[in-house]
């Protein structure tokens, strides 16, 4: 589990040290607010967990996938809070406001060359 710090390649991402949890896709969260990507980790929680031990506001982190492609998935189990703050209370685990999936996408744009 970390925080990137320098800019990576998708193939990279598959394979950073510690093992990785999963052979096609790595389990992220994003601080939209410090523009911050969490990654490699076994769960969407842990990574949340981390990042608000590192200062991050809770109502700032999404919690994404990112396949070996460089195609990012908007779903996670810490996304319903955020959903029903953005109005979007049946949402469910999918990121539903369009302005976060747009941030989400600049952050990760910002971290990840393909």
């Amino acid at each position: 589990m970390l925080i990137l710090d320098k800019e990576v390649t998708t193939d990279e991402l598959m394979h950073m040290e510690p093992h990785m949890f999963f052979g096609d896709m790595v389990k992220c969260v994003v601080d939209i607010k410090k523009e911050i990507l969490a990654v490699n980790a076994e769960l969407h929680a842990d990574l949340e967990s981390y990042l608000l031990e590192q200062g991050s506001a809770q109502s700032d982190l999404y919690g994404i996938n990112i396949l070996d492609d460089g195609e990012i998935e908007f779903d996670s189990l810490i996304n319903p809070p955020r959903n029903r703050e953005a109005g979007f209370p049946r949402a469910g685990r999918y990121v539903a406001d369009p302005a976060a999936r747009k941030k989400i996408e600049e952050v990760v744009g910002r971290w990840l060359k393909k």
